[in-house]
């Protein structure tokens, strides 16, 4: 068996980017980073670095709302300097990664009341952290084609919202990994915990270590679960997300076009790749585990909405890759990030949507906190260990839950009869699943809107994983221990 400093289990970005900051800040370090590339959100990202395209009125409205737009615009001010890094290490092994800027934020009337309070918080965000909004006219963006029907009622654009290709960028981050003689890379492997330390079973090999960091996605709380199936740490789920990559016969734009945050997703998107190609994303499915494969209705829906609402010309693009991955999730929407309440134990995961735009500043706050013991003030309000954050009532989240469901319906061209008060009747039904559904919650807890149909199509379930852990939670607080 090897002693090693470090072992991050994790493959996708943020494993790689805590590895690749730890390896950095103590050349002395010996890292193993373990993990295989599987239908992670890493490989399917759209890889939009967004602070203002991600805002939404609710979240806006909330103090951990509030925090994650703060630690987005933190983030956003390191990808310069982060990006530059990892590429000078990686040196003439860093592909081209189509890093760009300028994204436009398209308000049609495919969708619901939700993407106006959207807009809206985006100018009040933009306002409050300096960040431009422009209005722009929807004859100006580029390579915008939409079916008259679903064609743009306003337009703005954000100039300083960047952009890369995800898959380019894992390429160079591992080239920058394997230019740094203190990491060595597994295969997958089996950790347990081993008295005081921890132990990596793999085909290279046996590896312990006193420190552990699980970054696996939506694969973190099975893992954590080997280790000591009484942590009480927030369970994390899955937002499973399906993409395409097509080749269209004409140029592609050299920036982003997407709607706002919608239907429990980050919005119809189109994002341009380093190889020509044409990212369209992406569908969302609330899952307890990840899933392995796209489905045929996830594909029809994204196809079908881009095609009608971004660019109809795209009938005759070829599909170049296909995307599947699983969004990893905290139980209350927010991300996990910090000690496990184990020591030697840190976890980050749970990120959703912002994994890879939040990278720099995870990897770097992590990896300190780890380095020196002291707290990241980044970090402390998202402890793995908490109680589920509350940020909404129930009423309210209700509300939210149901308009979502209606945008959703909007989206999907679903037309209810034209007699009576049947569009009105249709919104009272997502209402009322949606009171059913949170009343069977344990109490204390919000189900966060994003992820409500997780309440109606696996409610026992949830609801089991829920007092699971408020469980889990009640014997750690005990007198006595």
């Amino acid at each position: 068996m090897a002693d090693v400093d470090v072992v991050v289990v994790g493959a996708g970005v943020l494993g790689r980017s805590i590895a690749y900051a730890l390896a950095c800040a103590e050349p002395e370090l010996r890292i193993v980073v373990s993990g295989q590339r599987g239908p992670g959100a890493s490989e399917a990202a759209g890889a939009m670095l967004g602070v203002l395209g991600e805002v939404t009125a609710s979240g806006l409205r909330t103090r951990h709302g509030e925090l994650r737009l703060t630690m987005a615009v933190e983030a956003a001010a390191r990808w310069p300097a982060w990006r530059e890094g990892i590429r000078e290490r990686a040196g003439a092994a860093a592909p081209a990664d189509g890093y760009g800027a300028g994204t436009y934020i398209l308000v049609n009337a495919a969708s619901g009341p939700l993407d106006e309070s959207a807009l809206e918080a985006m100018r009040v965000a933009g306002a409050r952290y300096g960040l431009p909004v422009e209005e722009s006219a929807a004859s100006a963006i580029p390579a915008y084609r939409p079916l008259v029907n679903d064609r743009a009622l306003r337009a703005v654009f954000l100039p300083q919202e960047r952009f890369l290709d995800a898959r380019r960028w894992l390429q160079a981050l591992d080239a920058a990994l394997r230019a740094l003689p203190n990491v060595h890379h597994t295969g997958a492997g089996r950790l347990r915990a081993l008295g005081s330390a921890y132990e990596l079973i793999t085909r290279k090999g046996k590896f312990r270590a006193s420190r552990v960091v699980v970054a696996a996605g939506a694969w973190s709380g099975a893992l954590l679960d080997r280790v000591d199936p009484e942590l009480p740490v927030l369970p994390v789920v899955a937002a499973e997300g399906t993409a395409v990559a097509l080749r269209p016969t004409g140029p592609v734009p050299p920036v982003v076009l997407r709607t706002p945050n919608r239907a429990y997703a980050c919005g119809l998107h189109a994002v341009p790749q380093a190889d020509g190609t044409w990212y369209l994303g992406a569908s969302a499915a609330p899952v307890l585990r990840p899933g392995d494969a796209p489905t045929a209705g996830a594909l029809r829906f994204l196809l079908d909405a881009s095609l009608g609402q971004l660019h109809h010309g795209l009938t005759g693009a070829r599909i170049d890759r296909v995307h599947h991955g699983n969004r990893p999730v905290g139980l209350d929407g927010h991300p996990l990030l910090g000690n496990a309440g184990r020591p030697g134990l840190w976890v980050a995961t749970g990120t959703h949507r912002d994994g890879l735009h939040a990278s720099p500043l995870i990897a770097q706050e992590l990896a300190t906190e780890i380095l020196h013991g002291t707290p990241s003030p980044w970090l402390v309000p998202w402890q793995p260990g908490r109680k589920p954050i509350a940020d909404r009532t129930a009423a309210d989240a209700i509300e939210e839950a149901a308009a979502h469901h209606a945008a959703l319906a909007a989206e999907s061209r679903m037309r209810p009869p034209l007699t009576g008060d049947w569009p009105g009747l249709l919104t009272d039904a997502y209402r009322q699943l949606m009171e059913q559904t949170y009343a069977r919650m344990p109490d204390g807890y919000v189900l966060p809107p994003e992820l409500a149909p997780l309440g109606y199509e696996h409610g026992p379930a949830l609801a089991k994983l829920v007092q699971s852990h408020l469980d889990r939670l009640a014997v750690r607080e005990s007198p006595g221990r």
